[in-house]
């Protein structure tokens, strides 16, 4: 058995491990919150990590590391995605930091105590053969299908990533996030980057340009932000001074080099790329100003294998088939081409989505867009459709706009106007939402609407004088009764009744908390809703109009 590797690579006790609501943590007491937490965890083989906070999160990974249980990391948290979990893996439970609940599974929630100090002077550590995480690629492109990684693994693309970012050495810098530590980007590139190199991490994950600057605010110098392009946008348009970073960091999703150059010019700071997939992990690196061409992070390589380029070395335990089209420049560049089922072929023709999505979205007016293929047809030519997120163009100046930038046989016919789109928490857009938001646009639903509800309900509400006494949360029944008025109000549906066919209530609403509602079309007469606080989602559910409509 090769030497156990710590969990933290901190040089003592009284490093910086992470920062939560302004105040400093040390290692000693991150030592302290895993043994108190890894007393109390079941007995079980997996565990669903659904921590927000990115504090807790990390201590319940360490606690289950040392537990030997193995942290399973699904692409959601609906109800069907559960069913299977558990049907694959009979013995897990779900671990977090919030007041849920879980039909038919286990739930543990825990939260670190205010001051914890271990008398140990070194971190727990695991032997790298040690299982450590399974994630789950996010279904964009289909099932979601399952990736086991060990400690060791996770270990080495973490010093991997610091290198090639050039992270070492210097005084520690402090990461924030804007994406989830559950996602293989958040887990990778804002817990074990800081975890394994001395490095600290802000325990956060903010949503808007606002919040982000405040959480920057938080962090001493050497700020490094870790992000996706759909943030970097909203940055931008809003237009607002950051604290001075030491790098950005960018994935999930393609980053248009018009984007990057804007970013670094607006903020001054070099804005880094990273390109991966779950099956391996990160796999390479640019500064998308410089060019399309990627460089793979130390020790990993490329292999040709006639039609196939797979990737090997470094963390990468197994040779993993690339899933996009790559063409190579050497064992260590490449250039990204287009995901395997983007590539488009009309009229004897070739172009990818991929690029498609660059030229929409350079187009000046153009807030959020992509290009999408609902179905696949052996029989027949299937041209790309596409949703454009445009106030203040028309759809002819648009489409005068792409006709100067593609060929004419890749205009999408048709190109749906929309008022957002719904990505997820990482900025993507998976298969199933998209089909189901061309459904509603073809039937004449309102597209992707969004509505921003403040849910000002005073304190002395009389719904909440039991609801409850000391800590008041608002009662389901209102929440859904003020849904139901916003989205009839902003959809004019007022010629027949709008009824909740399903509801969920993932985490309790207090008075003055402002509510995020998002809309998607899922059928003629059935509206999809998320309603969000502070990022995370509060109610999902199901809208139908009555036989009024």
């Amino acid at each position: 058995m090769d030497s156990a590797i710590p969990f933290l690579g901190h040089a003592d006790a009284d490093a910086i491990v992470a920062w939560r609501a302004g105040r400093p943590v040390p290692a000693a007491r991150f030592f302290g919150d895993v043994g108190q937490l890894t007393k109390v965890l079941p007995a079980a083989g997996h565990v669903v990590n659904v921590c927000a906070d990115r504090y807790c999160f990390s201590i319940a990974l360490a606690a289950a590391l040392s537990r030997g249980q193995v942290t399973l990391l699904p692409s959601d948290l609906t109800p069907n995605s559960l069913r299977q979990l558990r049907a694959a893996y009979s013995d897990l439970y779900i671990l977090g930091d919030s007041q849920l609940a879980f039909e038919g599974i286990d739930y543990l929630r825990f939260q670190p105590r205010q001051e914890t100090r271990c008398e140990a002077a070194h971190s727990p550590a695991f032997a790298p053969e040690q299982p450590a995480i399974i994630a789950f690629t996010s279904g964009s492109t289909g099932k979601p299908m399952p990736n086991r990684k060990t400690w060791g693994a996770l270990a080495r693309g973490a010093a991997g990533e610091a290198r090639a970012l050039g992270l070492l050495g210097g005084s520690p810098a402090a990461l924030l996030g804007t994406v989830p530590p559950q996602h293989m980007y958040g887990l990778e590139s804002t817990v074990l980057l800081a975890l394994r190199n001395g490095l600290a991490f802000h325990a956060a994950r903010p949503f808007y340009p606002a919040d982000i600057r405040a959480a920057l605010e938080e962090l001493p110098a050497e700020r490094v932000l870790v992000t996706t392009p759909v943030h970097l946008r909203a940055m931008l348009e809003a237009d607002m001074d950051l604290p001075e970073l030491r790098l950005a960091v960018c994935a999930t999703a393609p980053l248009s080099a018009d984007l990057a150059t804007r970013f670094e010019t607006r903020y001054g700071v070099e804005l880094r790329e990273i390109y991966g997939f779950t099956e391996a992990g990160m796999v390479a690196t640019r500064r998308t100003v410089q060019g399309p061409l990627w460089r793979t992070l130390p020790g990993v390589r490329l292999l040709q294998e006639r039609n196939e380029v797979r990737v090997a070395g470094g963390h990468v335990e197994t040779e993993v088939a690339f899933c996009d089209v790559i063409e190579l420049n050497d064992e260590h560049s490449f250039v990204l081409i287009g995901r395997g089922r983007d590539v488009v072929n009309i009229a004897g023709k070739r172009t990818s989505l991929a690029f498609l999505d660059r030229q929409l979205n350079s187009i000046p007016g153009v807030v959020d867009g992509t290009f999408f293929i609902p179905e696949e047809r052996v029989d027949r030519v299937v041209r790309p459709l596409a949703f454009a997120v445009a106030p203040g163009l028309t759809r002819q100046t648009l489409l005068e706009q792409l006709r100067g930038r593609i060929d004419e046989v890749f205009l999408p016919r048709p190109l749906y106007f929309v008022d957002s789109l719904p990505r997820n928490a990482t900025g993507k857009l998976p298969r199933q939402v998209l089909i189901e938001l061309a459904a509603g646009c073809a039937r004449g639903l309102p597209p992707g609407v969004q509505v921003e509800i403040d849910t000002c309900i005073a304190p002395d509400h009389p719904a909440l004088a039991g609801h409850f006494p000391g800590n008041p949360v608002i009662p389901g029944a209102v929440l859904l009764d003020e849904l139901v008025e916003a989205v009839s109000g902003q959809l004019g549906w007022a010629r027949g009744p709008l009824t909740v066919v399903a509801a969920k209530f993932l985490r309790p609403v207090r008075p003055g908390e402002r509510l995020h509602l998002r809309l998607t079309p899922a059928g003629s007469e059935v509206i999809r809703f998320d309603c969000q606080v502070d990022g995370q989602s509060a109610i999902s559910g199901r809208l139908e109009r009555g036989d009024g409509a």
